[in-house]
This record gives C-alpha cells, sequence and structure tokens, in this order.
C-alpha cells in the first residue's frame, strides 16, 4: 500500500516559482518510479515530469522542459517538482503518480497551482 500525499501549491505570478512535494508512505516507495501529472479545467490530465526508482532517469512534457525539475529522495520518501518560469497555461491540479511494476498505480489527492498574468 502506498499513499501520496502532495503539497506546496499556492498562487504565484507569472515568472514566478513553486516547489511542489509529493510525501509517500509505504516500505516500497524506493521501488516505484515516480511522476507528476496535472488537469486544468475542463482538460483531460496530462503528464507532466517522470523519475525512475533509482533517480537516475529522468523525463518530462515539452511544454515544461527546461522550466521543472523533478528529483526524489528514497530515504525521505518524498519526491519534488520545482517549477521556474511559471507560466498562466501552467494552472491546474498537480498530481502526484506511483507506479511500479506488476503492481497497482497510486494517485495523490492532488494539489492547486494558479498562475496569475
Amino acid at each position: 500500500q502506498v499513499q501520496l500525499v502532495e503539497s506546496g501549491g499556492g498562487l504565484v505570478q507569472a515568472g514566478g516559482s513553486l516547489r511542489l512535494t509529493c510525501a509517500t508512505s509505504g516500505r516500497s516507495f524506493k521501488y516505484n518510479a515516480m511522476g507528476w501529472f496535472r488537469q486544468a479545467p475542463g482538460k483531460e490530465r496530462e503528464f507532466v515530469a517522470f523519475i525512475d526508482w533509482i533517480g537516475s532517469n529522468t523525463n518530462y512534457a515539452d511544454s515544461v522542459k527546461g522550466r521543472f525539475t523533478i528529483s526524489r529522495d528514497n530515504a525521505k520518501s518524498t519526491v519534488d517538482l520545482q517549477m521556474n518560469s511559471l507560466k498562466p497555461e501552467d494552472s491546474a491540479v498537480y498530481y502526484c503518480h506511483a507506479a511500479r511494476p506488476g503492481y497497482r498505480d497510486y494517485w495523490g489527492q492532488g494539489t492547486q497551482v494558479t498562475v496569475s498574468s
């Protein structure tokens, strides 16, 4: 069983920064690939960033490359998303996601990010 709790969302002006944190519980955290997704009103949930269970491989949506950075701390069982140069189109509910082959996926409850122009 894995539980995910996101924090760090809020209201920020365009060009600003936010750092999201996903705190996890469960002994198997370090074996999970972790990701961040987002969903804006009226739109489908979309992929934002991915990090493998070791932390050596990352992947980003084209829309956030060069601005967002995903990282993880297996000792603390957390995964962060550093978001810089935020744009109004980055406004969405951001969700943490955990995946491990052969096991079910897990999602957090989401944290709201609002970027004002």
